[in-house]
């Protein structure tokens, strides 16, 4: 048979997959993450980490009188405040700005500016033609940034309490500019939000960061840290209107407004990650901040991630230490002109499953570099195709980049999944899915 007979066979092949996968896993409309009723519903059993000991049901027992719609991100904190860890459903409507005043209208900045702290004072003082580059910032304008930075971070860092359902309402509840923290607590859904922008107004210069120094940022989109049965599902993760790429360079280097998009840290354990979008930004997720967290983090950090776009994303998708992490049926995507550095980060004592995994990557990148070793441990990695075809991501790597030799086998056999899609067929019920305000095809 002709070669291109072959592939316009194995198109058909593919297509029908789909359309079969379509047809079985399209449900009724009430069970979209938007529809009315969706706010009570709990991870389904078997559906990962966050299924096992028990179940993650977030507020779905919440009483009349524990049900809030919010327009704001005072009222956010107040629905909060007002429940405790009683079971809570907390509905946002519309856009809540994390940046605002007492009404929610959205502040810029200088609000929160202290003690005659400015950027340009900053960059004048900091200068490393007047400052040098042997020690970090100190004196008064690093005071007043410090000062100015714990006022921000007041308005920006929201906590959200044990046994709380956090939904957004129709298609485009949006949360702007504010760092939502799952911090010591259980029992957690977050879904059908779209998540922006969650920017720091006074990033710090270190000259002593790397050979050139950088710009360092607070703030995440989300942060699950400490904390156990958490569901974090339809949701999209961006820069929204502020992307890094956009941004001015200042003492030569970008200046770096955001850090991660979402973060799963310091002994947080029984994580599902399912059909969300994380896309356009730099170093998108890390599951376990440090390699000295081991008291807090071994034997935790076990995550689930499926059905998630991870569509133009430098790097951190996620880099694991320490967990038991089982990422399946994602769709990793670098589109032109995008950066890349890498997809998986293999870490401290990181043991990660991935399997059945499509890779849509443009022709400037490396296959080779979509693992990156940073500690000496084994991972799991079958079944992935990259730009449809079957890859074996170990050996690519190992080839292509032989001085950081990895190993296979990740010790341990994932069994928390309700169902495992052909990598082939990946990118068409993701591409569907996936995202706030997409329907549920599970």
């Amino acid at each position: 048979m002709p070669a291109r007979m072959r592939h316009v066979r194995a198109i058909a092949v593919v297509m029908g997959c789909a359309s079969l996968a379509l047809a079985v896993s399209l449900p009724a409309q009430a069970s979209s993450p938007h529809a009315k009723g969706a706010e009570r519903s709990v991870l389904p059993s078997g559906d990962g980490w966050a299924a096992a000991d028990g179940s993650t049901t977030g507020g779905a027992a919440a009483t009349p009188d524990h049900v809030y719609t919010v327009t704001n991100r005072a009222e956010l904190i107040a629905a909060f405040e007002d429940a405790g860890d009683a079971p809570k459903i907390v509905r946002i409507a519309g856009t809540v700005h994390g940046n605002s005043d007492a009404a929610g209208t959205p502040i810029g900045c200088e609000a929160y500016q202290q003690d005659g702290y400015t950027l340009e004072k900053y960059l004048a003082a900091y200068d490393p033609a007047v400052w040098g580059t042997e020690e970090v910032p100190s004196g008064p304008l690093e005071d007043a940034r410090v000062k100015s930075a714990k006022l921000q971070a007041a308005a920006v860092n929201v906590n959200v309490p044990s046994n709380t359902t956090l939904i957004g309402v129709g298609k485009d509840a949006t949360v702007i500019g504010a760092s939502l923290q799952v911090k010591n607590v259980s029992n957690v859904i977050i879904r059908n939000l779209s998540f922006e922008d969650t920017y720091d107004c006074f990033p710090q210069w270190d000259p002593t960061d790397g050979d050139t120094g950088h710009w360092n940022s607070e703030y995440d989109n989300l942060v699950v840290y400490g904390s156990r049965h958490v569901w974090v599902d339809h949701n999209t993760f961006s820069d929204g209107d502020r992307p890094d790429a956009d941004q001015p360079r200042y003492f030569d280097e970008l200046f770096q407004q955001h850090d991660g998009l979402f973060d799963i840290v310091r002994g947080a354990d029984l994580v599902t990650v399912s059909w969300n979008v994380l896309k356009d930004h730099d170093k998108t997720m890390l599951i376990g901040n440090s390699d000295g967290a081991g008291a807090d983090d071994r034997g935790k950090l076990r995550v689930t991630l499926h059905h998630n776009l991870f569509k133009d994303v430098n790097e951190r998708a996620p880099r694991v230490r320490f967990g038991q992490v089982d990422s399946y049926n994602n769709h990793f995507v670098s589109t032109k002109g995008s950066a890349y550095g890498y997809t998986y980060g293999i870490g401290a004592e990181s043991r990660l499953v991935a399997e059945h995994n499509a890779f849509t990557l443009n022709s400037g990148v490396d296959k080779a570099t979509v693992l990156k070793k940073w500690s000496e441990s084994s991972l799991t990695a079958g079944d992935n195709y990259v730009n449809g075809r079957k890859t074996d991501l170990i050996a690519v790597h190992n080839a292509g980049v032989p001085a950081e030799q990895l190993t296979v086998g990740a010790g341990w056999t994932p069994e928390l999944r309700t169902k495992v899609d052909h990598p082939l067929v990946v990118p068409l019920l993701v591409g569907l899915g996936a995202g706030a305000g997409r329907p549920t095809l599970r």
